[in-house]
């Protein structure tokens, strides 16, 4: 495992930190056990750093990694969590969340705490109510050790916070294809350059520049003449800039936990070569030829008033257009949202009452974008289903879906 150094404090952080955002799932929760055991066996190999959230999980993710952390583990680690500012409403909620924060994780401090997901608008709200002064005495407290924040605004607000106040570190969303959204990088570089330690957040896009990766894309990485699969190739590319210091993921199943920290053990910064960058960059260029919908999967956006499961529409409809020859999508789009194996929660439920909109941290038109998912996956088939409930088509309809979800998958 290799390490860089926090500029400000000189502590040392795995350069693969563990996203407890997706932690493996079982019966419609999280499947504690094998949560457990993975972290461990992470911190076991040298990651050292962990970054959960209140709203992880519906509130679960903080717990499950206290009592992970229980049996000596805490001691070998920095917990990473953060102040949901949609919980805020006055000054005094601020101590509230920390404290309880505290209880659930287990532990008497936080060693990297930060304001979450800020823009413009929310950043206004936490000064008004009085942030600084907040993290100014948990820190004083030693609730604290390191003051930050996550963010998903425009690069204008991230200048203005970052000058704002003595912060240690700062966390922004970063990618092969997000170089030049949100922060990007001339936010990486304006906060590397005031000494600000930089957590990277969705390296692999919501797991979009991993795994099953489409043919174009794949073909451009078989023709490379150093073999690396697609999550090697999207994190390398992040950990080649010096200015980041931790690069988070999401991660839930042991063979991608174990691939990580092998990469993370040779991912020096500037080395990749001017062979592999052209690599990808023609990847990077096949990736945004083919995707409709920059959704991540983050959840934010999630409930939806009537029923829409939006990440879930959104992954289904850019698989359509990554993999083009594959019908798995329009299959899995009609059993999962359409109603014949769950409770419907297709696109054509959408009222555009805008919550989501307001709440997507990538500022996605989500009403206007789920017209397009209805228009491109659902059309007749949406009307007929609840018609022919009982009928042939619908028969082998169902018969399709699940032979598609019962067939053997090729491992990623």
């Amino acid at each position: 495992m290799l390490y860089r150094t926090v500029p400000k404090t000189g502590d040392r952080l795995s350069i693969l930190g563990f996203g407890c955002m997706r932690l493996p799932a079982k019966s419609g929760g999280i499947d504690e056990n094998r949560a457990i055991r993975q972290i461990r066996h992470a911190i076991d190999s040298g990651v050292n750093y962990f970054d959960t959230a209140p709203a992880y999980h519906f509130g679960k993710s903080e717990q499950i990694l206290g009592r992970a952390l229980l049996d000596g583990y805490r001691e070998k680690v920095r917990i990473a969590t953060k102040l949901p500012h949609w919980s805020v409403r006055e000054r005094a909620d601020m101590d509230r969340i920390l404290t309880g924060q505290l209880a659930t994780l287990r532990t008497d401090h936080i060693d990297y705490y930060l304001l979450h997901s800020l823009a413009q608008e929310s950043w206004e709200k936490l000064l008004r109510l009085g942030v600084l002064e907040f993290l100014d005495k948990a820190k004083a407290a030693g609730k604290i050790r390191n003051a930050g924040f996550s963010f998903h605004g425009n690069l204008e607000a991230f200048k203005q916070i970052v000058d704002a106040y003595d912060w240690q570190f700062c966390q922004i969303q970063y990618n092969l294809l997000d170089e030049h959204n949100q922060a990007g990088t001339t936010g990486l570089r304006y906060a590397a350059g005031k000494n600000l330690a930089l957590m990277v957040m969705e390296p692999l896009r919501g797991g979009s520049l991993a795994g099953h990766v489409p043919a174009d894309v794949q073909k451009i990485y078989d023709e490379a003449p150093v073999k690396r699969s697609p999550a090697e190739w999207a994190l390398r590319w992040v950990w080649d800039h010096p200015e980041v210091t931790v690069v988070l993921s999401g991660m839930n199943d042991e063979a991608h936990i174990d691939e990580n920290i092998r990469t993370a053990g040779s991912a020096l910064p500037q080395s990749l070569s001017p062979e592999d960058r052209a690599i990808l960059d023609r990847a990077k260029a096949a990736f945004l030829r083919l995707m409709k919908v920059g959704c991540t999967g983050c959840g934010y956006c999630m409930p939806c008033p009537s029923g829409v499961d939006i990440p879930g529409c959104f992954a289904l409809y850019n698989a359509r257009h990554l993999f083009p020859h594959d019908r798995g999508p329009r299959f899995q789009y009609i059993g999962h949202h359409g109603g014949l194996l769950n409770k419907p929660s297709n696109a054509g439920l959408c009222r555009a009452c805008g919550k989501c909109e307001k709440a997507c941290p990538q500022h996605l038109p989500i009403p206007r974008l789920l017209k397009d998912v209805k228009s491109d996956m659902e059309g007749m088939v949406m009307l007929i289903v609840p018609v022919l409930g009982g009928g042939l088509w619908c028969m082998n309809t169902v018969s399709g879906i699940r032979s598609y979800f019962s067939r053997e998958k090729p491992h990623d």
